[in-house]
């Protein structure tokens, strides 16, 4: 593999999302450093990774305490790096509500520390994983880019402040960066055991076992799915493009499903064992979600790809 390759730093690359982007850049040729602290990313999420070869290295690194220590031995070895595509986070609403604070050190402060990284050493092109969470409770869909973000809960809060740093150290320092609002992401190595887990892992796993399926309310509650799959890409072409422009994109489909149809799928894929059940609604879960994505067509040329019922036969298998 050519020396010349990008050198691409993915933060939380042992993770659901992470590991598929660094399976997606070891495709396209990139030599790739995994940052990640292991809470919970996986090494075996990278087992197909290393086994591809080429230049991996994987540095066990708290990213919300600093990321110039753990990048200096692999600099030094293999030059700087050219972009980063940071991933690293406190993915959970909950958890975020039960501790700010916590919350903020995380998902804030490694942004903080990834940009002031990409400052002082000139990194090329900084790719962030946002959230549709960033939006709050919104009545206009589907959900554009251009509306006014009023965010509920911590989680969003900081994946909001932290686009905002990316604006400031992109208009002050010319850090390029790109902000990506991900939708409800789903596929293999979503950990179904997690209570934070996407709704589509734990309907899987319940399924797969013959067990019943809780809806809560009606199930009319509708969401945008994307499949991990495409998310990888998109996160790749927004990290490897040059672009200067500074706006967030949707990553989504564009295309929403009620939650009591996805359990019938699920339920249906699996051969038809289990029961779906409905327990009292939960206070303050958003009633309809989807994205406009015509903005990150527009600038990357991505279009999620993966139809939900082959999704879904990749995340059960």
């Amino acid at each position: 593999m050519s020396e010349r390759a990008p050198l691409v730093v993915v933060t939380g690359g042992a993770g659901f999302i992470g590991s598929h982007t660094v399976d997606r850049l070891l495709e396209q040729g990139a030599r790739v450093v995994v940052l990640d602290n292991f809470s919970t990313g996986k090494r075996a999420n990278l087992a197909a990774a290393i086994g591809r070869g080429g230049v991996l290295e994987i540095v066990t690194c708290d990213v919300s305490t600093g990321i110039f220590a753990a990048l200096a031995p692999i600099t030094a070895q293999h030059g700087p790096v050219d972009r980063i595509i940071h991933l690293a986070a406190q993915v959970s609403v909950i958890a975020s509500i039960a501790s700010p604070v916590v919350d903020g050190q995380i998902n804030y402060g490694s942004t903080l520390h990834v940009l002031e990284y990409a400052r002082a050493m000139g990194v090329k092109k900084v790719a962030f994983a946002s959230s549709a969470a960033v939006y709050g409770d919104v009545s206009t869909f589907p959900v554009t880019e251009d509306l006014h973000c009023q965010p509920v809960s911590p989680y969003g809060i900081h994946k909001y402040a932290s686009e905002l740093a990316l604006d400031y150290y992109a208009a002050v320092h010319g850090v390029a960066a790109t902000p990506l609002r991900f939708f409800n992401v789903y596929g293999p190595r979503q950990d179904p055991s997690s209570p934070y887990s996407g709704v589509i892992s734990i309907f899987a796993d319940r399924a797969r076992a013959g067990r019943d399926l809780l809806v809560f309310g009606d199930g009319g509650q509708t969401r945008d799915f994307v499949y991990v799959g495409d998310v990888a890409r998109a996160v790749v072409a927004a990290a490897m493009s040059d672009s200067t422009s500074r706006v967030a994109l949707n990553v989504g489909t564009g295309r929403e499903i009620t939650v009591l149809e996805l359990a019938r799928i699920v339920v249906e894929l699996c051969g038809g064992r289990s029961a779906i059940q409905h327990a009292a609604p939960r206070a303050g879960e958003i009633v309809r979600s989807v994205a406009a994505v015509e903005r990150a067509h527009t600038a990357l040329g991505f279009r999620a790809e993966v139809a939900l019922v082959d999704g879904l036969r990749a995340t059960l298998a």
